[in-house]
């Protein structure tokens, strides 16, 4: 597989970042909305991983974002750390607590998972709303200085679209690697990846650590850019808006929770009230359940195999017969 091939999301990705940002960044409300879109695609990004790849239905991606946000908020302010020290603080604490909750709830079905995280998730914002000489609590933390050297809000944009593209380049090395190959075997059957030598469990839970890691440091970027983090600002709501986003997106393809996030909460921001994102979200939900089970980019997917069997059939190739079998 060539290298272009390989790096197809990257690629496409960085494209559309460079032509887009420049011309975003000419607006100071768009600036700020491309900053808080490129967090939200981080989040979405982790649930695509943790859902998509490992099939951990997940609802606490939000939690572990809170805790790199927190991570970032106390180093700084409560400890006086200087920016970007707070960085493996945020990617590891999540990490350390996701990968234990992942052992115990990664043999459980899909609905007790989600209940499960969700339950986690809770127990974290509760602990965060109790620590309050540390956390806060229900006050939260103010005053989280800037990152160095990036301090405008077109700064931060650029910073927060620059990260999605790395952990869109670090995302596809792990799908073209054995471990991706073997998670996407694991998705489908735990009997068959398990004889062929995998760990299933502790295949999961590395992924779903990961996963974890990558929602820490969207939330250490939401702490910095918005130098401020309360128990309010990354709830539980914000676990389900972005498992919606990788859902309609397509949270099995890379670049499908990305483009559920643009959808989603990109379209939303045009709405003339902030009440109609609950009823725009459900029928977004609905209409691609309806429509296409495996998201936007798995109605593209479908779409494209199909013209491919079309041109091959007019040319002998294929039959009639598996033009039909190949129908949704």
């Amino acid at each position: 597989m060539s290298v272009v091939a390989r790096r197809g999301n990257t690629l496409v990705l960085a494209i559309c970042v460079l032509i887009a940002l420049p011309v975003v960044t000419r607006n100071a409300v768009w600036t700020d909305s491309a900053a808080l879109l490129g967090i939200y695609a981080l989040l979405a990004l982790s649930v695509g991983l943790s859902y998509g790849q490992a099939g951990i239905l997940t609802l606490s991606q939000a939690a572990f974002a809170s805790l790199g946000a927190y991570a970032a908020a106390i180093c700084t302010v409560r400890w006086g750390w200087p920016p970007l020290a707070d960085l493996p603080v945020a990617l590891l604490l999540p990490a350390l607590i996701a990968f234990p909750v992942a052992r115990l709830v990664a043999r459980l079905s899909p609905l007790a998972t989600a209940l499960s995280t969700l339950a986690i998730g809770s127990i974290i914002a509760i602990a965060i709303r109790s620590a309050d000489d540390f956390t806060g609590g229900y006050m939260g933390i103010a005053g989280v200085p800037s990152i160095g050297f990036v301090k405008a809000p077109a700064s931060y944009a650029w910073l927060i679209w620059t990260m999605v593209v790395i952990v869109v380049f670090l995302y596809e090395n792990l799908c073209h690697s054995a471990y991706g190959r073997a998670l996407n075997v694991l998705r489908f059957d735990q009997a068959r990846a398990a004889a062929d030598g995998v760990n299933p469990p502790m295949l999961v839970s590395a992924a779903f650590a990961i996963s974890s890691s990558i929602a820490g440091v969207s939330g250490w970027l939401y702490a910095h850019y918005i130098s401020f983090v309360s128990p309010e600002s990354l709830d539980a709501h914000l676990s389900i808006s972005a498992l919606l986003m990788a859902v309609v997106g397509g949270a099995e393809f890379i670049l499908g929770p990305i483009l559920g996030t643009l959808l989603l909460d990109g379209l939303t921001r045009l709405l003339p009230a902030a009440e109609l994102q609950g009823v725009y979200y459900g029928i977004a939900l609905i209409v691609i359940l309806l429509v296409a089970r495996r998201g936007i980019f798995g109605l593209i997917e479908g779409g494209l195999a199909q013209v491919r069997q079309l041109r091959r059939s007019r040319s002998g190739e294929v039959t009639a017969l598996e033009i039909e079998a190949s129908r949704p």
